[in-house]
Order: C-alpha cells, then structure tokens, then sequence
C-alpha cells in the first residue's frame, strides 16, 4: 500500500514543541474532558469513551495529518451518528466491543478513502446540503442535553416535537438543575467578556459552576451517578467480528459525516509553517487516528472544529499542540479522574447547549446566503435539515448526497450553453450570439460549453443553427472538455444533426474532442456518420484541433464545388497576419 506523500519525511518535520503548544495542549486536553464527555453522554454511550477519544486518536491524528493544527477527536456529529448507526443495527452503543468494531470500521473507510485519493468527493456536496446538515446537528445537539440541563426529558418522534415538548412542559423543569444551567451559561459570557480568558471560557465556566455545586450542596446529578471514570490509561478493546455484516453501510456513513466536518478545517486553518494543506492526507491521517483509537476505548474520531478552534485560539504553533493535547489529557486522567466525577451533568448540559447555540448563530450568515442563492439550493437545504431531525443520520447523510448530486446535475444543465466563435481582424476569436441558420457554403464555428449530461441537451439541441438550406455549409462544433463517457442523449442528438446536415448538403465536424470521450464515440459509430476528419481530438496546443478541423472544413468544400464565400481564418493565413489567439473564455 502506498501512502501520501503528506506522510513521508515526518519525523523531519515534526521539530520541538514551543512553550505556546504546551499551553494550547494543556487547555485543549482540560477542554475535552467536558466535550468530550458532554458527547459521548447526548449520543447514549459511556461517557468514558468521550473522554478517551481525546487521548490515542489525538495523538496519531496529529502525528499524520497534513493540516498541522488538526485536532482529531470525537465530534457532535460522529457521536449522534455512530449512535443512530447501532441503534440501527439492533446493536447496544455501550458494549465495548460493538463501539471497537464500528470504529476500527470507520477508521478503515477514511483510509482507504484518503489513500485512493477520493477527497474530490467531498467537492460534490453541495454548501446548501451542509449548511441544512450541520443546522439539523446543531438541533440534536441542543436536544440531546435538554434532560441535563433541565431535569425533564422531552418526548417526541423527532427532534423538532421534542423541542415543542420541552418548551410546553416549562413547569416540569427541575428548578435546581435549571438554575445551575443558567448559572453555567451567565458564568460562560461573562468570562467571554475577558479577551484573554476568551478560549477558555468554558473551560472556566465548567470550573466554577463544578466549586459552586459542590459548596451550596445543590442536589442535581453528578457524571459519577451516570459512569465511573477510572485514574488510567485507555485499555486494550478488542472488537466485536459478528458485528461487522451488521455495520459495513453504518461505517461508511460515519466516515463520510467525519470527512466531511474535515474537509472544511483545512481552508479554515492554514498551516503556519507555509505548507499545503491536503484532504486526502487528512482522510487517511483520521483513518490511521481511528484504527488506532478503536483498540483503546475511542469512539470513532475526526477532524474536530471546536477543540482545533481551541488550540489555534490557545497559542497553538506546530503539530506539538494536538500530539500534547493527548499526551497531558491523558496524564490528567491518571491524576485528577476522581475529580471529574463530581462535574454536574446540569454544567455540562448548560455548556453543550451553547457549543449548539453557537454552531446555529455561526451558519446564519449561510443560510441567509442560501436562501438568497436560488429556491432549489434552499428546498435542498430546508430539506437536509428536516430529514437530519427527523431520520436516522445515516440516511440523512444519504438524502444529503443524492440531493447534492441533483442540484450539481440541475445547475450544470442549466449553465450549458452554445457559443458562437468569431475572428476579428487579428485573427482573435470572440465569443458570438449562435446564428440563427447556417450559411450556406460557410464554415460556422461553435463552442459546447457543457458537460453532456442528458438534461441540457434538449435545450442545447434547440440552440444549434437547424440545417435547412444549408447547402456546402460546415458546422465545426468545439467539444473540449467534454467528459469522456457521453450519455447515450449526446451520442443521438450529435447523430441526428449530422444526418440533418447530411440531407442539406452540409457536414458537421467535431474538433477538441478528449481522447476517451473520441473512442466512445467511434465505438457508437459516430465516426461513420460524420465522415473521414469528423472528429478531431483535443491535443498539442489549445487551438491545434481547431485549425485542423477548419483545414478539413476547407477541403470539403472545395472539394463538394462550393468554394467558401467566407473563411473564418482566412485573415489570419495572409502573409504577416499574427496566428490566431486563445479566445476569451465564453
């Protein structure tokens, strides 16, 4: 197996860690007791294996991956997924060996997927489909821990009748469990109000809440009443084998909800040694946290926004800061585990439900901006979101991917067009309105900017110059970039108007034509129908096929006795006439 080139040459760059990485370490470590932990508890599982998702996927994750500032761990979205994916298998979430397999499943998606190089398939979900995923994320989040910080647990089919339920019951709320919330949540904005405790705002706001509880001695409940959490390190988990036929499509969903979230660190994080960022570096760098992770009590883990949004803001340099994140959370646990017990779960409930209000207040500006874009980009969001809500994640993610696809397919059937290519006096070729015929005994020169796909080439169809009195006329058709499997519409339509111009006395020639995309064809037989020279294929410079087909065009009309009235090169070939230019861009 060959990995990334983002991994060879590590250990020369790894360097020393600066005094800022240890800082940023330490707090990003201190932050993912209660995150983690907070996560792991909304999704069903042992609140445990939150905790050590920060521990041994941490410490891999930046190790191998290609943004040096990722921080690999268990995120909201992977917890609320992996937790729908056994739930749907009929497997328990907290069976240690169940958590092992799913993981270790999940870790062998992302490498795989990283080591393939398919990162460009994250180019193809749509920012409408993700704005309306991550909302419906956010709500779950916020719902999730309503029972925490409130004492009532809502009930509901899905999550937006939950919420309903929650606000109509306000006199059922726990009145001690609600005031410490709130108290978390005030003690959270007034430490933000401080520039410097800014990062670790939450971190304080846990702290003091915690000394509070604890002094007044409020009854509300503890994470030692939900998990035991134990002074050491992750042990050995070994997985589950009669899980796997269970979990192989509940896998893929995970991965692809963790690279996804991933993907979008990278642009958002520069590296600040000047190095390029890599998706496909970062997808097997999660596969290899997660292989890594699942033998040692992990959730499966990706690349986590909030906890790198805590390193960078805490001081983090180099790759030090994740490795020491998970090298000093560790050393805390053995330390100070018993302490952590006595975290109220109505702190952790009032913290995550502001990580859930942020994550919502943070997409506003895109979801004004789909909602501005187009109605279909906004069903599609609208819709995500609903089906995130109200569906098992797993199929959300699904739904989100078929409906990313149809608004690529819809928006590149509806920017396909036909240019028409004309010379000035230089010999410079400009875009041009389509005629509205083909003259006869003329060479006519058009530029497919499209894609092929079936449903623009009705309307494409429609644009082309019909053939009708077109005697000696030739229509040079540019194809370049035109992908190389045509659909089976294309193949029709480029035969039809063939045969047209066939009938009138014309010729159609097809110039620029990708080398896949030229046997395709001629495996079809189109290269019967147009005749020797019809296709031209892309190569050599850019405007090489074009000057051939026009040299063919040239012949066939002299030949057919229907000398050209008008050559669109016949500029350019005149003694001291500069060559022909790359047009502007149609």
């Amino acid at each position: 197996m060959r990995f990334p080139r983002a991994w060879r040459g590590r250990k020369r760059s790894l360097g020393r860690p600066t005094p800022a990485d240890v800082g940023s370490g330490l707090v990003t470590g201190l932050f993912s007791i209660p995150e983690g932990m907070a996560y792991a508890a909304i999704a069903g599982f042992n609140p445990v294996a939150g905790l050590y998702a920060g521990v041994v996927p941490a410490i891999v994750g930046s190790l191998t991956a290609r943004t040096v500032l990722m921080v690999t761990t268990l995120t909201s979205a992977l917890a609320l997924t992996s937790q729908s994916v056994l739930a749907d298998a009929g497997l328990d979430p907290k069976d240690a060996g169940n958590v092992a397999t799913l993981t270790l499943m999940a870790g062998v998606v992302m490498l795989l997927m990283g080591v393939l190089r398919l990162g460009v398939v994250m180019s193809f979900v749509s920012n409408a489909v993700m704005t309306g995923f991550s909302t419906g994320i956010a709500l779950q989040i916020i719902t999730g821990v309503l029972k925490d910080a409130t004492g009532y647990k809502p009930e509901g089919d899905n999550r937006l009748v939950q919420l309903g339920d929650w606000l109509a019951h306000i006199a059922d709320w726990q009145l001690a469990a609600t005031l410490v919330a709130v108290a978390t949540i005030a003690v959270w904005a007034a430490t933000r109000l401080v520039r410097r405790l800014e990062p670790v705002a939450l971190l304080v706001a846990m702290v003091a809440a915690a000394v509070a509880v604890a002094l007044l001695g409020t009854n509300v409940e503890l994470v030692g009443g939900i998990a035991h959490i134990p002074a050491a390190l992750p042990g050995f988990s070994a997985p589950d084998p009669s899980a796997v036929p269970h979990l192989l499509g509940g896998a893929v969903a995970v991965a692809l909800v963790g690279l996804a979230q991933a993907a979008s660190i990278g642009p958002s994080v520069p590296n600040p040694d000047g190095s390029k960022s890599s998706v496909n570096g970062d997808f097997a760098a999660q596969g290899l946290a997660n292989l890594a992770g699942g033998l040692f009590q992990s959730l499966p883990s990706g690349g986590s926004l909030s906890r790198t949004g805590v390193a960078v803001s805490a001081g983090a340099r180099t790759r030090w800061a994740g490795i020491l994140s998970g090298v000093l959370l560790a050393l805390i646990v053995l330390v100070c585990a018993p302490l952590a017990e006595h975290i109220p779960m109505p702190v952790i409930g009032g913290l995550i439900l502001v990580v859930g209000g942020e994550l919502i207040w943070g997409k506003r500006h895109d979801i004004r901006l789909v909602l501005r874009t187009s109605r279909l980009s906004s069903a599609a969001m609208i819709l995500t979101f609903l089906a995130t809500t109200q569906l098992p994640l797993q199929q959300a993610i699904v739904l989100g991917a078929v409906l990313s696809l149809l608004l690529y397919c819809v928006q590149a059937a509806r920017r396909a067009r036909l240019v028409a290519l004309v010379p000035d006096d230089r010999g410079r070729w400009h875009p041009d309105d389509v005629p509205k015929s083909l003259p006869a005994g003329r060479i006519t020169v058009l530029y497919y900017d499209g894609v092929g796909f079936f449903a623009e080439l009705p309307a494409i169809e429609r644009t082309l110059p019909p053939a009708d009195d077109a005697g000696g006329a030739v229509l040079i058709l540019v194809m370049r970039g035109v992908p190389d499997v045509p659909s089976s519409t294309m193949t029709r339509v480029l035969r039809r108007h063939a045969h047209d111009l066939h009938r009138s006395g014309g010729r159609l020639i097809l110039a620029g034509v990708e080398p896949g995309l030229a046997r395709s064809l001629k495996v079809a037989g189109l290269d019967r129908d147009l005749g020797p020279g019809g296709i031209v294929p892309a190569g050599g410079a850019l405007f090489d096929p074009l000057d051939q087909a026009l040299a063919t065009a040239r012949a066939w009309i002299t030949a057919a006795g229907s000398p050209s009235r008008h050559d669109p090169q016949d500029g350019p070939e005149r003694p001291g006439t500069p060559e022909p230019q790359p047009p502007d861009k149609p």
